[in-house]
């Protein structure tokens, strides 16, 4: 093999653009990706040089029909498809804008918000989507499209197609995604991630990860999410390594397969949010496990979500009789405003433990316990990537704070993006923070709280935000409150609060309470409207609830003007003082 397999793609390289025609110069026959299907066996695969030829056949279709700064929805599922729709877009110079294809009747659909959002000029699908193949999708994304302005393209339509030559490359400060960071609210941002911000993280990825040519990855985590996107299919591209892609409703359905995959292809990288691990331990059959061997992977990366020191304890203990090594789980962190990655450890340390005393952490500081009724485990997320700071901020007088203190986590380097899409204001206010007496540094404030330790161990102790967070989905809480209060004419407008609880080291649960209106009190079924609630909750934000309280008329805390007090309703449940019906 030659020498320069191994080496990193040079310094010089200044866009994704670069980055294709690079790789598929160094390594034109070598696989970039393999699809399995839902049952596990290989499917569709590419070569480097093959991504390269159609993605400029699809960028020349592009060409025709964009210019360059013009804006294009990727509505491709898993698959070959959506790489080649993203190069393509790379190699025309329009922005691409990954999407989750829209969901069949449901109301709370982002596809509409983010259309309207970023105004693209054109919808890129395979053919078999956009002549029908998953009901309208044609129409559920053209309902944002008030101008009529959308084009569809299909991307595996691989027709050479007369049209004037490309643009020229994309320059480093050119835009190459726009990353929604939620699909689940009416008002969508969309992060705005440079070439160069694509390339510095992929970098620092590298660096930490330690990966070669030979690191296979293996993953099912949907490539609309930057997870999915960039630690996935970009760092493997980034490397030169071969990706394997599974299907994340294949994953969902039978997550041992996933395990199998890593066996097979002897993978060294494969990376899932926290409650992935938890559904591969609640899945395990010790029958279904007969011949996977997973001594090769490396890195198991956890992120995306709260890490917990159970999920690391209980699945490390039972795949450890299938080769795999505690040592080879990796917490980070991370956020698509700062392209991906912010923190990770050292490869093969292990994770990063502590014990803290709850009241403590109450009081903003990471104190031992005092005994164990005291005791939470808390799980570091590793440590400030190569060429970028982490920075700890009381959120009000914005004065940086010291080992072990409690504050807002604050990121600056080359990762960072450049703001929200058509958004000023937001952009401001989380983009262009200034911590006091420290003047000429920019920071990204992440709305998450956290310290570091003595050592530079990042651990993240919760949200300033009120996202609620379940496997590895950001949910707002307005809207499954809105949910709620659509379901039942019984319900109070304005009169619920929905927010998660965690006791010990167990995932977070969502508690939903919701007033009832007072002519209607005396006359409903309490246990009929929790089971219509329920289950509009499960078909529009597909979580289902640990809890759901119906109250009193006028038992909600709300603020003087009228604003709902998440913080003050979970308190008050945890102490079992809310007024119920």
């Amino acid at each position: 093999m030659p020498a320069n397999r191994d080496a990193l793609a040079p310094a010089a390289l200044t866009s994704l653009a670069d980055l294709l025609h690079y790789r598929a110069a160094k390594q034109p026959h070598d696989r970039a990706y393999l699809v399995l299907s839902d049952r596990g066996a290989e499917g569709a695969e590419i070569t480097f040089a093959e991504i390269e030829r159609r993605a400029g056949v699809l960028a020349a279709r592009i060409a025709a029909r964009a210019a360059p700064g013009e804006r294009a929805l990727l509505l491709c599922p898993t698959g070959i498809e959506f790489i080649i729709g993203l190069f393509g877009c790379v190699l025309a110079g329009v922005i691409a804008v990954p999407m989750m294809l829209p969901r069949r009747q449901s109301a709370r659909d982002a596809s509409a918000g983010i259309v309207l959002d970023c105004a693209p000029r054109l919808a890129l699908a395979p053919r078999a989507l956009i002549d029908g193949g998953r009901g309208d999708l044609v129409g559920r994304v053209a309902a944002g499209d008030l101008a009529g302005n959308l084009e569809w393209l299909a991307v595996d339509d691989d027709v050479p197609a007369a049209v004037p030559d490309l643009p020229q490359a994309p320059a480093g400060d050119d835009l190459a995604l726009l990353q929604y960071t939620s699909g689940s609210t009416s008002t969508p941002k969309g992060v705005m991630v440079s070439h160069a911000n694509l390339l510095a993280n992929l970098a620092m990825l590298k660096t930490a990860f330690g990966n070669t040519t030979q690191s296979t990855y293996v993953s099912w985590v949907p490539l609309y999410h930057d997870m999915g996107l960039v630690i996935n299919v970009l760092q493997s591209f980034y490397v030169g390594s071969l990706c394997v892609l599974m299907a994340p409703v294949a994953f969902i359905q039978r997550p041992l397969n996933w395990l199998r995959a890593i066996s097979d292809y002897r993978a060294e990288v494969a990376v899932a949010p926290n409650f992935g691990f938890d559904l591969c331990v609640a899945r395990y059959r010790p029958e279904q496990m007969d011949g996977i061997d997973l001594s090769r992977w490396k890195l198991a990366l956890n992120g995306a979500e709260p890490v917990r020191a159970d999920t690391i304890r209980r699945f490390s203990e039972t795949f450890a009789p299938h080769g795999f090594a505690a040592s080879s789980m990796y917490p980070a962190y991370g956020m698509a405003e700062a392209t991906v990655l912010i923190s990770a450890g050292r490869r093969g340390a292990g994770p990063a433990m502590r014990a803290l005393s709850r009241d403590g952490l109450q009081q903003h500081r990471a104190l031992a316990p005092r005994d164990a009724g005291d005791r939470q485990t808390m799980v570091g997320c590793g440590r400030a990537l190569a060429g970028e700071r982490i920075a700890i901020v009381d959120p009000a007088s914005r004065s940086r704070l010291g080992a072990d203190r409690v504050g807002e986590v604050w990121v600056a380097g080359p990762n960072v993006a450049r703001g929200y899409w058509r958004n000023a204001e937001a952009t401001a206010a989380a983009f262009s923070a200034d911590i006091d007496g420290e003047a000429n540094h920019c920071w990204l404030r992440t709305g998450d709280l956290g310290f570091v330790d003595a050592t530079g161990e990042l651990f993240i102790t919760g949200r300033i935000k009120e996202i609620v967070i379940i496997r590895g989905a950001n949910h707002y809480p307005q809207d499954i409150e809105d949910t709620v209060q659509r379901c039942h004419p019984a319900l109070r407008p304005h009169g619920g609060a929905a927010f998660t609880v965690r006791e010990g080291d167990e995932a977070e649960k969502l508690i939903v309470v919701q007033e009832v209106e007072r002519t209607e009190r005396n006359r409903i079924a309490p246990d009929e409207i929790i089971g219509q609630i329920r289950e509009a909750i499960v078909n529009e934000h597909e979580i289902v609830p640990d809890q759901i309280m119906l109250l009193r008329p006028g038992a909600l805390p709300k603020t003087t003007s009228g604003k709902i007090q998440r913080g003050l309703s979970r308190q008050l449940w945890l102490a079992g003082s809310l007024d119920r019906l």
